[in-house]
């Protein structure tokens, strides 16, 4: 029997130990590695080459969408599965963009997800019920890939992204800087070119622009604060 090779993308181990255990059942899934934040999901996706990645939307350093577009550009034989709590329509729009073959939420059974996986494995979109039936109502001539879809927001780069999530993260320049590793000089060029694409002054607004945008969750940003002790203020 065919084997479909899946890597599981999701930050909290509970899930993903979850995940693991309903998937062995199965005797044509197996599951060759584990990612607990989207950078490590594109890493490993192109070390081990799965057929299908079951990918968490909201993940430290870089979110699951920003993955998601990153693994569709460099390996585009392998299908994106998301499987998420979070079901508002920003966060379906913003996936469907960036080129995931199905959505599914957290609510979802085990036989569900292994058939999603069958299905987007042989090239078919597969989304929830519930989410199904609401892009028929929002978008009725989406098309399987998503790309009917209007663009609302202003396109950033990968860099852009990456930079953005971890500004929003209430990491400060020197930070930012290391976790990329470029220098402090081109993380300022970037936040000033974010703030001038988004048309946004300051980082509170950064913070704002990437919850509303489902590029972190606000619990995030909020406890990141928190234990950094930092105000708004973004030293760097």
């Amino acid at each position: 029997m065919q084997q479909i090779t899946v890597l599981l993308a999701d930050d909290h181990t509970i899930v993903r130990q979850g995940l693991l255990a309903l998937l062995e059942a199965e005797s044509d899934i197996t599951v060759v590695g584990e990612a607990d934040n989207g950078h490590q999901a594109v890493s490993l996706t192109k070390k081990l080459r799965p057929e299908v990645v079951v990918m968490d939307i909201a993940m430290p350093r870089l979110n699951g969408m920003e993955a998601t577009r990153q693994i569709v550009k460099l390996l585009p034989a392998t299908k994106v599965l998301i499987l998420s709590a979070h079901s508002d329509d920003e966060y379906i729009e913003q996936v469907i963009r960036a080129g995931a073959a199905g959505y599914l939420i957290k609510q979802t059974s085990a036989l569900v997800l292994s058939k999603a996986i069958r299905e987007v494995h042989q090239g078919k979109p597969f989304f929830s019920p519930s989410i199904a039936s609401r892009l028929s109502e929002l978008y009725p001539d989406l098309p399987d890939q998503g790309t009917g879809i209007k663009r609302r927001r202003p396109t950033l780069t990968s860099r852009e992204m990456e930079v953005l999530q971890l500004v929003a993260e209430g990491k400060a320049n020197k930070q930012v800087a290391k976790a990329l590793d470029i220098s402090i000089k081109t993380v300022e060029k970037h936040r000033q070119h974010l703030m001038k694409k988004l048309g946004l002054h300051d980082t509170a607004g950064l913070t704002r622009y990437a919850i509303g945008a489902g590029i972190i969750e606000n619990r995030v940003q909020v406890t990141t604060h928190r234990e950094s002790g930092s105000g708004s203020k973004d030293p760097s």
